[in-house]
């Protein structure tokens, strides 16, 4: 079983940056891929960034050099980095982890990009 708790999310300017924090238990982590994801109001939980275990990352075209996504094993934490943000990248961001044929989700933390 893992448990995913997303923190980091809050109100910032346009042009501002914002780091989400996604805290994992369980010791399987470092087997999982790990991803971010967001859900904007009336709208469908999109994918916006991906790594696997090894470290291979995919970026949504929208947010490709604004987004990184990383990972610490070692502290079973895995980070959005949000630079240049806007006020489209408004929503709620969900962490996943998945593997072994399981799936795991956090309740989200909401992100307000406005003036």
């Amino acid at each position: 079983q893992v448990q995913l708790v997303e923190s980091g999310g809050g109100l910032v300017q346009p042009g501002g940056s914002l780091r989400l924090s996604c805290a994992a238990s369980g010791s399987i982590f470092r087997r999982y891929a790990m991803g971010w994801y967001r859900q904007a109001p009336g709208s469908e939980r999109d994918l916006v960034a991906t790594m696997t275990s090894g470290g291979t990352t995919d970026y949504v075209e929208s947010v490709k050099g604004r987004f990184a996504i990383s990972r610490d094993n070692a502290k079973n934490m895995v980070y959005l980095q949000m630079n240049s943000l806007k006020p489209e990248d408004t929503a709620v961001y969900y962490c996943r982890s998945w593997g072994d044929g399981m799936n795991y989700w956090g309740k989200g933390t909401l992100v307000n990009v406005s003036l």
